[in-house]
């Protein structure tokens, strides 16, 4: 036991020594450290100011829960023991908002914000969300010149994906130039739902301020509109129905009290059995058509109630504002960034690789001076 305690005190010492050592070369090597690590510093500030300004608009808003309670049943005390959102699994609603971000991800969503109108903060111009990505929106230098050989590959080789004049935009079949505008569109929007607070956060991500607003705005209307038209179908089905019934109800009624007037109209006096008969007869239609008429104009006013009764409502927390500052690029991070990795590279130069590079030469030489003596001796 005590030689294992020796083992790992010398152990320890070794590891304090190694320590200081390394922290003593590092020392007399500062200059260099220093040199690095501006060079580092400046390479930051060149990559930072390279980076085009990035502005974030963040919408968030509460949808409306269905009300559960009336048909969870005992499905609650299972969720909840399961740890599960009863509100969830409850909800006959197929679209709860867990699946809003992916309404907002989906293809037929993004295209159709190809055509949104939007307007520059600078300009004061106005373009097509589609145009503002493919003529406003610019890179950085090295992505233009890492993305060169694919452009000259491109234009070597003639592409398939010809679009012609009367070519319309079909969520369905995309072509490769509206599929990577989708794919740029993913990128610059996206939602996200908490679980807990059943918040749903909306960002969206410009390269100008007054444009990211714009946008994200129409994203909130869209998705809103989106979700009113799903909840709200079969309630509108119904409404038309409704509606087709009431206003058959309603010619077949005003029909039958026109017959039964043009009838008095015609007998008047008559005191014949058979007329009283006729004259029941078109009474009794008159009645029933308006019966039937009446029934079908309250079914159309409970028809109307449920529309609006499925129609959600959203409280919006914090609306779309055009924001001040950029988002990114992060330059102090940049810049911290790029200055801590020069110190690593140049610390690592000095405590590992040049020991190596030095221990290799220096075997180098070894083995040439034993073939030279060698080559003496022969």
């Amino acid at each position: 036991m005590q030689e294992d305690k020796n083992l790992i005190e010398k152990e320890g010492e070794e590891k304090e020594i190694d320590i200081m050592e390394m922290a003593m070369k590092l020392w007399e090597q500062r200059k260099r450290i220093i040199k690095w690590c501006v060079i580092g510093a400046v390479i930051g500030v060149m990559v930072a100011f390279s980076i085009p300004r990035e502005y974030e608009t963040i919408v968030k808003l509460a949808p409306e829960l269905p009300d559960t309670k009336a048909s969870s049943g005992g499905l609650s005390a299972l969720a909840s023991m399961a740890g599960l959102n009863s509100n969830m699994l409850a909800g006959r609603d197929a679209v709860n908002p867990m699946l809003y971000p992916d309404v907002v991800q989906s293809v037929p969503f993004l295209t159709g914000l190809f055509n949104v109108e939007v307007t520059t903060k600078k300009d004061k111009e106005q373009f097509t969300v589609e145009q503002y990505m493919e003529d406003e929106t610019s890179g950085t230098w090295w992505g233009y010149i890492l993305g060169l050989p694919f452009k000259l590959f491109g234009l070597l080789i003639p592409s398939d994906d010809e679009i012609g004049e009367d070519h319309a935009l079909n969520s369905f079949q995309l072509t490769k130039k509206e599929c990577d505008m989708v794919k740029a569109l993913s990128k610059r929007i996206t939602a996200s739902f908490d679980e807990k607070t059943y918040v749903i956060t909306i960002s969206v991500m410009m390269q100008d301020p007054l444009v990211s607003a714009m946008l994200a705005d129409t994203v909130v209307t869209r998705l809103q509109e989106y979700i009113t038209d799903y909840r709200t179908n079969k309630a509108r089905v119904d409404l038309a129905y409704a509606e087709k019934l009431n206003e058959e109800a309603r010619v077949e009624y005003y029909e039958a009290q026109q017959r039964y007037a043009d009838y008095l109209d015609r007998n008047q006096g008559l005191a014949f059995r058979s007329a009283e008969i006729v004259r029941e007869r078109l009474q009794n239609e008159a009645q029933l058509a308006y019966s039937l008429y009446n029934q079908t104009a309250q079914h159309l006013q409970k028809a109307q109630a449920k529309v609006q009764e499925a129609t959600p409502a959203y409280a919006v927390i914090s609306p779309a504002t055009v924001p001040i500052k950029p988002a990114k690029p992060k330059k102090v991070m940049i810049l911290i960034g790029f200055t801590f990795l020069a110190f690593v590279a140049c610390a690592a130069w000095i405590l590992f690789l040049s020991p190596m590079l030095d221990d290799y030469k220096s075997k180098m030489s070894q083995v040439k001076q034993e073939n030279g003596n060698n080559d003496k001796n022969h």
